[in-house]
């Protein structure tokens, strides 16, 4: 199956990447998926494909979403039972408050975000990548880091996208900077934390982890270097004229702003978000069942800021397998009812380190054991550390 893609004025690129893979295979499905490249100035969707999935564990068009409809109805019906029950005494006159208070916090956020990710759907997938820069060096992991961060996908959808980055040639340092600064990072999840934590909380936390997505690749660099971890075989230089706000301003400069073009970027936002709003709300879900079950109390006791709440917060991170989009609203409980900052960013960011998803993909694509389990080896003494700071402040 040939690759289908389209540069950012409509020209082919085919020609530019004779080496690129026909195909990516999904980190959920054996069978490879054609990729696909849309354009940043064309206003119609005719002339351009289909947008890549944003997930590798995107469910198929004849597949029912399971999870999104499921977690759709049961929070319409707790929302309207808000309405009708005014009762906290019981646990689903809590939980259904909780559902409602979550989302009139939240409902703004998401349609901000809906508008992001159609936004970047049109940003052609090689410009993401060309800002990578070169591997082994600060400015490449500052790139992916960047890159990260600016790139909308969840902690699941992000391993396809940077095992991809590694076999076009990025670094081991730049491949883990970009996944620790990826999942909870992305714009359309910065506007939902600022909804839930506020805008200083949320900065602080997002210049804390990118610190920590910088140390953690250039240590991977540097073992990889000294042939500690296996290195890359495949080269991912930039053209020594290459500058990143020329060729942004150049590719802005050719949008065509129609109306056709604000509906196209309507419908893929709302496709594209598909992945991120069903795991938050199911993350919503999840939240409001423990404020339903657990008593304030016993939640600031087991998980408030003490050596053992961050302790539980660890392995609460490690053993629940849910996506970024889903762990914001709990880590946003741990701040507002447990009044623990630290775990609520050691909650993020350990849930990313120590996910089994993300360390067994890493070992099938790099085939290697001791490069997937050093990603939390490196990665989780940092993040106690630096919740312990932020549990003291």
């Amino acid at each position: 199956m040939k690759e289908t893609k389209s540069s950012c004025c409509g020209s082919s690129s085919e020609k530019n990447n004779p080496e690129k893979p026909e195909s990516s295979s999904s980190c959920c499905s054996k069978e490879k998926q054609p990729v696909h490249t849309t354009s940043c100035c064309s206003s119609s969707s005719k002339a351009t494909s289909e947008p890549a999935t944003n997930s590798c564990c995107e469910d198929s068009p004849e597949k029912r979403d399971w999870l999104l409809w499921g977690s759709l109805t049961l929070s319409i019906i707790f929302y309207v039972l808000a309405l009708s029950e005014p009762s906290h005494d019981n646990w689903y006159g809590v939980i259904a408050h909780s559902v409602q208070e979550l989302l009139n916090t939240m409902w703004w956020s998401i349609l901000l975000a809906i508008a992001f990710v159609g936004v970047l759907s049109r940003i052609p997938q090689e410009f993401i990548i060309s800002i990578l820069g070169k591997g082994g060096t600060v400015k490449g992991l500052w790139r992916a880091t960047l890159a990260g961060v600016l790139l909308d996908l969840c902690s699941h959808g992000i391993l396809m996208v940077g095992m991809e980055l590694r076999r076009k040639g990025a670094s081991l340092g730049q491949v883990m900077a970009f996944l620790i600064a990826s999942p909870w990072n992305s714009l359309s999840l910065t506007i939902i934390m600022v909804a839930l934590i506020g805008l200083p909380w949320t900065l602080l936390f997002i210049a804390l982890s990118m610190v920590l997505a910088i140390t953690t690749g250039w240590l991977f660099d540097r073992l990889e270097q000294k042939g500690s971890l296996p290195q890359n075989s495949v080269a991912n230089d930039l053209p020594e004229d290459f500058q990143f706000w020329r060729e942004a301003k150049s590719k802005f400069a050719s949008v065509e702003w129609t109306q056709a073009l604000a509906l196209d970027i309507g419908k893929r936002g709302l496709n594209g978000s598909r992945m991120v709003i069903r795991w938050l709300l199911f993350g919503v879900l999840l939240a409001s069942a423990i404020r339903g079950f657990v008593s304030l109390e016993d939640f600031q006791n087991y998980f408030g800021p003490t050596l053992l709440g961050l302790g539980a917060t660890l392995i609460a991170a490690t053993i629940i397998e849910v996506c970024s989009e889903g762990s914001t609203p709990i880590a946003a409980d741990l701040m507002n009812r447990a009044n623990a900052p630290g775990n609520s960013f050691a909650f993020l960011m350990t849930g990313v380190a120590t996910d089994y998803t993300e360390v067994m993909v890493i070992k099938d694509t790099m085939k290697s054991w001791k490069t997937a389990l050093y990603l939390p080896l490196l990665t989780v003494p940092q993040v106690i550390v630096v919740a312990m700071i932020l549990n003291s402040v």
